[in-house]
């Protein structure tokens, strides 16, 4: 089959990620700020249900990722769970913005807990298969690079509607209340639908769908670590865009209490996003013409500079600065997210180079359960350090017949370590990204090398003896093996 893809199944890929682009961003903007300040949780326990839900959300992955590569449908492997989570998309989204007036803020906690952990199931069961298709749709390095900007067009899009669309819905309300209700149904509605384009215009490879070897917890959740070209791509991974999380679920708090410039955060974020998706082509040329880990690198080093800027602005600098600051890390975002996902299509390339198999949703799991291990305990501890800082939370109170949420002074000490966390902390993060890049051994010319030692394995061809010493040397540098 040609690795070259139309541009209607590109398209209907990068729909899929609608859902993957935009709930997150509303969920690491917003859901922290709603559980303290609409739900009215303590901080600390808030931080708890982000915590416990992101970790029973973790441990799903994997097995998630299991089920997939060992599914069998006329539908194929990966596609039959984007029809069937349709209708859950919308259920789960909707319940978790639901704003429940229990009496008792541990009857908020559990509900709060309960509808965290149905939407991440939910997402588990659409988004790993989602993630594991895309080294099945192209083999082709650079065409990588391509579907993968589709995707990240759709899902910063999707992102920058996400950022700005949820506050101006709940502005439009009367009550905050009635306002996350009715922004839930409608990015419900948003993210559901447009998997039943991704299901009916995207396909799956059958001669990837060897039969799998008996389930063991050794080769499934151990022997990936051994692959050295994953855990680098892992561990850029997670540094990097743990340093999402953080930005994300304390910009809120930067922009009001801070800056004294709340009522914009939707705006900055917005201007971020755009700033993301305006550069897409750039670093899409930028990584067919250099490569996919000089392009991740450059992002990386401009957004450690930009961060360092951040503390540059004060409540007295012009809008425009926080607007300008924002444009400038979209542009370094931009770079680490395109790249990322094009180089983690080609770790299942390697991966079958030692397993002789394809489990492209194997890797997805695992990918998403470090990721997301790493994302809770991060979360945890930014809702735990703006509880011990001593952050005031708002009171209710009924104002013409209305309830209010009134927000309250913060602290000295609390405004210097918002800012402190909100700079620094970023850039020890994405230090540690550049370290693991630095490592990461894969180019496109040894991609091209290994492409076609797999072309011979996967026909039972017999390599030459320079072959065979070519299979030797790739194992070495991409496995560490030998």
């Amino acid at each position: 089959m040609s690795e070259k893809l139309s541009l209607k199944t590109k398209i209907a890929y990068g729909l899929g990620d609608l859902y993957g682009g935009g709930a997150f961003i509303i969920i690491g903007t917003y859901y922290l700020y709603f559980l303290t300040d609409i739900l009215r949780i303590n901080p600390a326990l808030a931080g708890t249900v982000i915590m416990v839900s992101k970790i029973w959300d973790a441990v799903t992955d994997p097995i998630m990722g299991v089920i997939s590569d060992r599914t069998r449908t006329r539908f194929g492997r990966r596609r039959v769970y984007f029809l069937a989570g349709i209708p859950f998309i919308f259920l789960s989204f909707f319940l978790m913005w639901y704003p429940v007036s229990f009496a008792s803020e541990i009857q908020r906690f559990i509900y709060a807990i309960l509808t965290y952990m149905f939407f991440t199931t939910v997402a588990t069961m659409v988004m790993v298969p989602y993630n594991a298709l895309a080294p099945e749709l192209t083999i082709d390095y650079n065409e990588r690079i391509s579907l993968t900007s589709f995707r990240m067009l759709f899902s910063m899009v999707s992102s920058i509607f996400c950022a700005i669309l949820p506050l101006e819905i709940v502005k439009r309300f009367d009550s905050p209340l009635k306002g996350y209700t009715a922004m839930a149904s409608f990015f419900g509605v948003f993210f559901a639908v447009p998997f039943i384009f991704t299901f009916a215009l995207t396909f799956e490879r059958p001669d990837f769908w060897k039969k799998q070897s008996k389930f063991s917890f050794k080769e499934t959740f151990i022997e990936p670590f051994k692959n050295r070209s994953f855990v680098y791509v892992l561990l850029m991974y997670l540094f990097s865009f743990l340093t999402m999380d953080v930005i994300m679920s304390i910009l809120i708090y930067f922009m009001t209490y801070y800056l004294n410039k709340g009522h914009i955060t939707n705006l900055a974020l917005g201007t971020l996003l755009i700033a993301e998706v305006l550069v897409i082509p750039f670093w899409s040329a930028v990584g067919r013409r250099l490569g996919k880990k000089t392009a991740f690198i450059f992002g990386l080093l401009i957004w450690i500079i930009v961060m360092l800027f951040s503390f540059a602005i004060t409540p007295d600098s012009p809008t425009f600065v926080a607007f300008l600051f924002a444009a400038a890390v979209g542009i370094g975002t931009s770079a680490v997210i395109i790249m990322i996902y094009s180089i983690f299509a080609d770790v299942p390339d390697i991966d079958e180079l030692e397993s002789g198999q394809r489990r492209e949703g194997i890797f997805s799991g695992l990918f998403t359960f470090m990721r997301k291990m790493s994302s809770a305990v991060g979360i945890f501890l930014i809702s735990n350090i703006v509880a011990a800082a001593g952050y005031v939370p708002p009171r209710e109170e009924i104002i013409d017949g209305v309830k209010r949420i009134i927000q309250q002074p913060q602290s000295q000490t609390f405004i210097m370590i918002l800012r402190f966390v909100f700079a620094l902390l970023p850039i020890g993060l994405l230090l540690l990204s550049l370290f693991f890049t630095l490592k990461y051994p894969l180019t496109k010319s040894i991609h091209d090398r290994l492409k076609q030692i797999l072309e011979l394995k996967r026909k039972n061809e017999k390599l030459s003896q320079e072959l065979r010493a070519e299979e030797l040397y790739l194992k070495r540098i991409l496995l560490g093996k030998g």
